[in-house]
């Protein structure tokens, strides 16, 4: 039996850890129970974005004192992912997942917030972006489930993923053994180390078959992907790194998750009915309960690639001096901020095989 705790602190910059500070020395949490670390941090979020890699630094650093290892230990011990983008009114901000398992049954004969964290293995920059990338992951997320004690795929609602893209020096490392990375694009290999993690996730949960996996199929079959999985590629790592969000019975936690799907990036009628159908709020209250009970939102957002939002044109694909994953970021974060009332919620750019095409996956952690 499991207790997970949730907790969202707001940030001044990518190291400013100044409320988990204080709610560790309060008492509020232990730092022996963290599990997983969930930033947005306000970087560009492309290649060059090293505010993800500060800020993962930042947390090594503060919490090796109160665990008593080196920050090295600290990085393979937490599940940290950070997603850099905080374009228009999204706000910096992390959160924090504790938990602790617990002897006996629980109480109430309901399904809970239960939490699991896998990783893989560092990947070869071949790798990366290929078969390899996506059945490494498939393990990794099918391990973070018995992490969270959880049986059945359908009480699955949300996996997050930190995965690694390629530098030049990564690529012109592969060249060097006479071998052919995915691409010459360190930019391009974002999005296809988005793309198999995300079929990974699928893969995992029997939401596609494995036969229809292949290279070439990677960030370029729309027609498969995954209703959960959001994925985010960083410089900083060499693996991928797995926070899996549930349902169970055997947790205690008072929070619960529901997870749908925005067909594009202005739906809101998906929002609203996870919302009021399944999670039981009264939209007709507005955003004030809302934002009472909810503690974050998580969503993935992407430039519909056909270049059209309900049969009008976008340009998001056609700037030149604003790549379209920050644009995404922004109309979608306006979005889920005009429904649930608040703007410290986490959305991702770049949703390849994470819903369908101009979609993406979102999920709702709220307090019972």
């Amino acid at each position: 039996m499991q207790n997970v705790g949730v907790y969202k602190i707001l940030c001044g910059g990518p190291s400013d850890l100044t409320e988990a500070r204080s709610l560790i020395e309060s008492g509020t949490i232990d730092p022996a129970q963290i599990v997983a670390v969930l930033g947005k941090t306000e970087g560009n979020g492309c290649v060059n974005d090293f505010t993800r890699e500060f800020a993962t630094y930042a947390w090594c650093t503060m919490l090796a004192p109160y665990l008593g290892a080196s920050a090295e230990q600290v990085a393979q011990r937490i599940a940290f992912v950070m997603s850099g983008g905080t374009e228009g009114i999204l706000s910096p901000h992390f959160t924090i997942f504790t938990r602790t398992h617990l002897a006996g049954e629980p109480a109430v004969d309901e399904k809970r917030l239960a939490l699991g964290i896998g990783f893989t293995r560092d990947f070869l920059p071949e790798e990366i972006g290929r078969l390899t990338q996506i059945e490494e992951t498939a393990r990794a997320v099918q391990a973070a489930m018995a992490d969270a004690g959880i049986a059945d795929v359908a009480d699955v609602h949300f996996v997050q993923i930190k995965c690694p893209l390629l530098t030049s020096a990564k690529i012109a490392d592969v060249l060097a053994r006479g071998l052919s990375p995915v691409t010459h694009d360190s930019y391009e290999s974002m999005g296809l180390s988005r793309a198999a993690s995300a079929l990974g996730v699928a893969l995992a949960l029997h939401e596609v078959d494995a036969e229809v996996l292949t290279d070439d199929m990677i960030g370029r079959d729309w027609a498969h992907y995954s209703s959960v999985a959001s994925t985010s590629a960083g410089i900083e790592l060499d693996s991928n790194v797995i926070i899996l969000m549930g349902m169970s019975r055997s947790a205690v936690s008072p929070y619960v998750i529901d997870h749908g799907v925005m067909d594009d990036a202005i739906d809101r009628d998906n929002i609203s009915a996870c919302l009021s159908v399944r999670m039981g709020f009264n939209m007709d209250r507005g955003c004030d309960e809302i934002s009472e009970r909810v503690v974050n939102v998580f969503a993935k957002a992407e430039a519909a690639p056909d270049g059209r939002i309900r049969g009008v044109r976008h340009t998001m694909l056609n700037d030149s001096d604003i790549n379209s994953t920050r644009h995404a970021r922004a109309a979608v974060g306006a979005v889920l901020a005009s429904v649930t009332g608040q703007t410290s919620i986490y959305v991702s750019g770049g949703a390849e095989h994470q819903g369908p095409p101009g979609g993406g996956p979102f999920a709702i952690i709220a307090r019972v």
